[in-house]
Order: structure tokens, then sequence, then C-alpha cells
């Protein structure tokens, strides 16, 4: 009774949050608004390391692979219809003459999102499956997804006649029909993103409080008690891992939209890093957290590198280090300690004995 009465009020803090920014167009310019729409793609990436991290307890730093490969899968098709009947310029510049087979399925807008989601699951999948198996975890899992993402990024930025190479993929003008450069665009696809983060905050929330939710903490705090009573953990960290890459994709696809770019840096280590350290900001084990982690930590990296353009490494390094220190629940998790601990009654120092009542 208690637990669903505090999912309701996080849901009712969720939605009020959520709801006060979509007032963000009525006081935000056109570039902070274009700013906080890829904020919002970026907390949906936040949502997927949480459940992998914070509610599963398995550390993944290579989250920047999947977001990639969901924002290429995108970034192809606007690159094709950019160029009608030609080959992308990239490919010409590097002697490519016809276009290479795996980027036909890109000419349909739906099948590259659909790939978008389906390919960095599949990704997601084989190394979750061999490495969970084997009961790869801990350290030893993070050194493999770091792993993943230098392949990756040295695949990407090695095959310039297939992905664009270091620059990526760019110069887009159209989806669908709508001018990508028009604001009534930009907005549209603001509101696209603020409504996806909603119902991924909406879905997120009840997993967590749903008996899965339950395994998989359980997973996090005793995996072999876990296993002792029944249940496989590998079905299960496979299940929440492969979710975990869709997100990613999907915030990939809001992002290149949004961004108009894409290339191998943003999906490199140091990016990777970056959206672990979002979720341990905001919240770990707190699906608010993770969405105010990345606002929050994004907002705070874009004023620090406007106002102290030689600085602001240091002070994002200094905050990251400020709340490691004094707030290891994160913001969001500090608040709810307090929270739960308010106006908490005050029980007897001690409780008297049977005969001490009878005196």
């Amino acid at each position: 009774m208690l637990a669903a009465r505090q999912s309701k009020i996080k849901l009712v803090i969720y939605g009020i949050g959520l709801g006060l920014i979509a007032l963000a167009p009525l006081f935000l310019s056109d570039f902070r608004l274009s700013l906080l729409g890829k904020f919002l793609a970026y907390a949906i990436i936040a949502i997927g390391i949480d459940l992998i991290w914070g509610y599963t307890g398995i550390l993944s730093l290579g989250h920047g692979v999947y977001f990639g490969l969901g924002a290429y899968c995108m970034a192809m098709h606007l690159k094709l219809t950019s160029t009608p009947n030609q080959l992308p310029d990239f490919m010409s510049w590097s002697g490519v003459s016809s276009l290479p087979w795996f980027w036909v399925p890109f000419h349909s807008a739906l099948a590259a999102f659909l790939l978008a989601l389906v390919v960095p699951m599949v990704v997601a999948f084989i190394l979750g499956y061999f490495t969970f198996r084997n009961r790869i975890k801990g350290a030893f899992f993070s050194i493999l997804s770091q792993a993943l993402v230098i392949i990756t990024v040295t695949l990407f930025v090695g095959q310039q006649g297939y992905t664009g190479g270091t620059n990526g993929l760019t110069n887009f003008s159209s989806f669908l029909g709508l001018n990508l450069q028009s604001q009534s665009t930009k907005l549209l696809f603001f509101y696209l993103t603020l409504a996806v983060v909603t119902i991924v905050v909406i879905l997120s929330s009840l997993l967590v409080t749903s008996r899965l939710g339950n395994i998989l903490t359980a997973i996090r705090d005793g995996e072999n008690r876990v296993r002792f009573i029944g249940y496989n953990p590998v079905t299960y960290k496979v299940f929440i891992y492969c979710a975990s890459a869709g997100l990613a994709g999907l915030a990939g696809v809001l992002f290149v939209l949004q961004e108009g770019i894409i290339s191998p840096a943003q999906m490199g280590i140091v990016p990777s890093i970056e959206m672990v350290l979002w979720v341990a900001i905001g919240g770990r084990s707190t699906i608010g957290g993770a969405v105010l982690g990345a606002l929050v930590t994004n907002a705070a990296k874009t004023t620090f590198s406007e106002a102290y353009p030689a600085w602001w490494p240091i002070m994002l390094g200094a905050m990251f280090i400020v709340v490691v220190l004094f707030l290891p629940k994160g913001i969001v998790g500090t608040l709810s300690h307090y929270f739960k601990n308010w106006k908490k009654p005050d029980l007897p120092a001690s409780i008297p004995t049977t005969q001490e009542a009878r005196s």
C-alpha cells in the first residue's frame, strides 16, 4: 500500500515537471529550445542506463554505441532523402560507384526507424547473452562494453566510403516532407521528444514497480540467491540490457532529427562515460533522477562552456566530485531520503518492561 502510494506521488511529480517543460517555448529562445530538445533525447538514454545500472546493478560504459547506431540508421535515411537519385556526396569523394546493399533499406523512413531500434538491441543481445551466460559481470563487463565502443568507433572512422568517416553524416534537408531547418519543424520535434520522454517515464516506472522490476532489483542485491530460488538471471539481464539499448537507439533517432549531424565522436568513450555520470548525478534507481541528471548536467555543461570557455571542463569535473562526495545517492536520491525521514515520529528512548509497566 505504501509503495503504491509512493509510486503515485512520483508519477504526479514527474507529470508536473514534464508539464513545466512543455511551457518552455513560451520563455526560451529558438536556440535554447533546440538545446532543451536535445537534452530531452539524452534523458531517454539516461533512463535506459538507470534500468540496467541503477536497478539491475550492471554498469555499462558502452551505451554511446547504441545511441550512435540508432542515430546513424535515421541519418542514413535523411542523407538519401537529401540526395534523391544520387549517391551521397562522401561516397563519391571516396570512390564508391554504387549505393551499398545495406544502404538500400534506408530509403524507407519506417524501415530506418525500426532498424534504429532493432540494430542496437541485436548488438546488445549478442554481447549480453555471451557475457551474462558466462557470468561475466562487474568491472569485467564494463571493460568489455568499452572495448565494444573502441571497435565500433574504429570501424566507423575507417570505413569513410560507407559511413562518412570522421565527419559523419550531415547536411540533411527534410524528413517526411518537413523542412528540417524550419522553426515550426523544430518545435514539432521538441514536443515529439517530450511526448516520447513522458511515455518512457511512465512505462519505466511501471516496469520497476512490477514483479519484473522486483526480480531485477533482487539480481542487483543478490544474484546467487535469485538463482537459488529458481530464476534464471541471464534471461532477465539480457532482456533489460536489450531494452536499455533500444532506448538509446530511440534517443539517437530523436537526437539526429534535431541536431542534424551524427559522427563517431558522439558515440566514443567520453560520451559513453558522460551518460553514466548523468545517472549518477541525478540519482541511481530513480527514473526521475535519470531525467533530471541528464537535463541538469548538460545545462551546466552548456552554461559553463559559454561563460568560462577555458575553465568549463574543470568546473564540470568539480561538480561531479562534489556530487560523488557529498550526494552519493544523487540529487533525487538525497531529496527522497530526507523526504522519507521528514516528520518521522520520535520513538521512545526505551520500551518499558512488563514489570516496570505494572509498577
